[in-house]
């Protein structure tokens, strides 16, 4: 969602518009901050609930003074991203309080999970609860992605189509830094790397491509560089396998980088709206695995473009990570095909006058 915010207000700003992003200030940085040319950044005061991925409003005197800014500032329309935090309600409500109906993209497929089964009952309980609090709001419904539009439905909510996730392919691949992960990994030319970009959490499907990567050890010349962080780091240390390499959060050139030095990207995640790792994957020609959730089957109409798993279960992704190793030139005519299909189908210009449509028409406009 982060990257999906930051490119659809450039583009925007691009285009010719002003747009200001409100997101919490998990990370403590500055409360308004010019990110680029015409888009601007406010971070509200929150409290870091579960590690900070469920923030709460922290409504000290801050809060109040920078809500007071945004309401100051000339706004004609506002896109609230997901509907189940706190902070959707807040850019509905401040959306009426300017007469202004907001629309809502939602960027997931699935229920929310921590990776707790019996906590996960509580979260799809909140999830829920609270999205029932959105819907007696008058908003328009949108997401990324046509399984996201399906799994609205789940909520009794009727979307009004999809603002999908979207990458300037050319320009992600030609911002490529100049790190050679395979030199600094020890890794050979002839080695087949399997790169991995997120977040280390439950449902990006880390746990099955571990599983894969300790069965596939005795395979010498396959071998896995995770790029991330995140709550489940500490675990896959402590495995300690000889074929994997965690390279740590990386900038978006470095990650163009490790992409480009990779023979498959794997995300065998249960949960997605649609990827943007897998778009940066596809803008570098790097045969994605990934299983059947959110855009996937959108960005990949067919086994021409990659593998796609069913479900996330280990022995399906160390079946797939085999299979492309032993064919090499089918893995190269599968990454020129979804690497064309990429730059010519999935542009964030398109997405972003999509979106300025969308706000027009909510506003009668």
């Amino acid at each position: 969602m982060e990257k999906y915010t930051q490119n659809l207000a450039r583009t925007l700003a691009e285009l010719g518009d002003r747009a200001i992003v409100v997101t919490n200030n998990v990370f403590g940085l500055a409360e308004i901050e010019q990110e680029c040319e015409r888009v601007d950044i406010v971070r509200l005061p929150c409290r870091n609930v579960m590690n900070g991925r469920y923030p709460l409003p922290r409504k000290n005197e801050d809060y109040g003074r920078l809500l007071k800014w945004l309401n100051e500032q000339p706004v004609d329309y506002v896109i609230v991203n997901t509907r189940f935090y706190f902070h959707s309600l807040l850019g509905i409500r401040l959306a009426e309080s300017k007469g202004i109906k907001p629309i809502v993209i939602d960027h997931g497929s699935a229920h929310l999970t921590m990776g707790n089964r019996l906590v996960d009952v509580f979260v799809s309980a909140y999830e829920h609860a609270f999205t029932s609090i959105i819907k007696r709001h008058e908003v328009d419904y949108y997401a990324v992605s046509q399984a996201g539009v399906r799994w609205l439905n789940h909520f009794g909510i009727a979307a009004k189509g999809t603002l999908c996730n979207s990458i300037d392919a050319v320009q992600f691949k030609s911002s490529a830094s100049a790190r050679d992960f395979r030199k600094e990994l020890d890794i050979g030319p002839e080695d087949f790397l399997v790169s991995f970009t997120g977040r280390f959490i439950p449902e990006k499907g880390i746990g099955p491509l571990m599983d894969a990567a300790e069965a596939l050890a005795q395979h010498g010349d396959i071998r896995f560089a995770l790029a991330g962080e995140g709550p489940l780091e500490q675990e896959i240390t402590e495995k300690n396998l000889p074929n994997v390499h965690i390279v740590g959060r990386l900038s978006s050139p470095d990650v163009a980088a490790l992409l480009l030095a990779s023979d498959a990207f794997c995300l065998p995640t249960r949960s997605e709206g649609f990827s943007t790792s897998l778009l940066e994957a596809a803008a570098c020609g790097t045969v994605p695995i990934v299983t059947n959730v959110g855009g996937v089957d959108e960005l990949m109409p067919s086994n021409s473009f990659g593998i796609v798993l069913q479900q996330a279960k280990k022995e399906d992704v160390e079946e797939s990570i085999l299979a492309l190793c032993k064919d090499r030139s089918l893995c190269c005519k599968m990454a020129n095909c979804i690497n064309r299909r990429v730059r010519e189908e999935f542009s964030w210009q398109s997405t972003a006058l999509k979106t300025a449509e969308a706000c027009k028409r909510a506003n009668g406009a």
